[in-house]
């Protein structure tokens, strides 16, 4: 008799193998449960394809979900490096670093500079007078003709009545290479006669060339 009790005595199955721990499961830790209903073999089989269906119809959304917003997260965060990179690049574009310079920042520096160059020199121009732009004009003839030294030159406009500054911002911006002038001169004495060095130095000289130009216009001539 105590054999057949024991026989009708249902089994006891552990916790986590119960119906009702797998449902439990199911709801608040889904996979787990999921796991634990195929395990084993709870419910019928539409039952737990049913289950099934529904865990992967809710984990779907929840997937892409989470890709578009790491792809909304990371395109956030190049945007804001890009943000950071141009502030800083402005930042440094207009920051003197004295010791660091970079070639576009001494590009910039060096046209800057230009520019301002450029401006100065067109509003000296502009101060140029009528009188020193004909003086000018009037040294280029000059020179286009005859060699003359820097204080030579300037004798030479101021008796043509143009005034001591006239003549001599023209004397001062003809571009003319003294040196050459003097080779020039030396050569056009020997052409017409006979000079020593030192007689050639001293005449060329006495037409307004300096020591050092006269000696490298006697020595340009062959002397």
């Amino acid at each position: 008799m105590e054999n057949e009790n024991a026989t009708n005595q249902p089994k006891k199955v552990p916790f986590y193998q119960s119906g009702w721990f797998t449902i439990l499961l199911l709801i608040f830790f889904f996979p787990v449960g999921l796991y634990l209903m195929w395990r084993y073999k709870k419910f019928n089989m539409v039952a737990r394809v049913i289950v099934s269906a529904l865990f992967v119809f809710l984990m779907i959304p929840a997937i892409f979900g989470k890709s578009k917003d790491s792809g909304v997260t990371a395109n956030s965060t190049k945007t804001a490096v890009a943000t950071t990179t141009s502030v800083a690049k402005s930042e440094v574009e207009t920051t003197t670093v004295p010791e660091s310079t970079t070639v576009e920042e001494i590009t910039t520096v060096a046209d800057t500079t230009t520019t301002a160059e450029t401006t100065v020199a067109q509003e000296t121009q502009a101060k140029v007078t009528m009188g020193q732009k004909n003086a000018l004009s009037k040294a280029g003839t000059y020179l286009s003709i005859s060699a003359f030294s820097h204080s030579g030159l300037i004798e030479q406009l101021k008796f043509e009545q143009f005034s001591d500054e006239e003549a001599t911002y023209a004397a001062d911006n003809c571009g003319a290479d003294w040196n050459e002038e003097a080779a020039k001169k030396a050569n056009t004495y020997l052409s017409i006669s006979s000079f020593s060095r030192d007689s050639l130095i001293d005449q060329l000289k006495f037409d307004g060339f300096t020591q050092e130009q006269a000696e490298y216009g006697v020595t340009a001539a062959g002397y």
